[in-house]
């Protein structure tokens, strides 16, 4: 099953990463998780029919 990362779903990444004490700086897996998400989201920001 594919899964585009959402903005929310990099959201809860970051939140966690931190609350956990885990680095979340440039080239984090949480900054990773970041830039996917906004990067899914401009290629589909045209798309109005987006279900969660």
């Amino acid at each position: 099953m594919s899964h585009q990362m959402t903005k929310d779903d990099a959201s809860r990444i970051q939140s966690t990463q931190g609350t956990g004490g885990h680095y979340t700086g440039a080239g984090s897996f949480a900054a990773c998780a970041q830039s996917a998400g906004d990067r899914n989201a401009n290629q589909s920001s045209g798309n109005s029919s987006k279900s969660k």
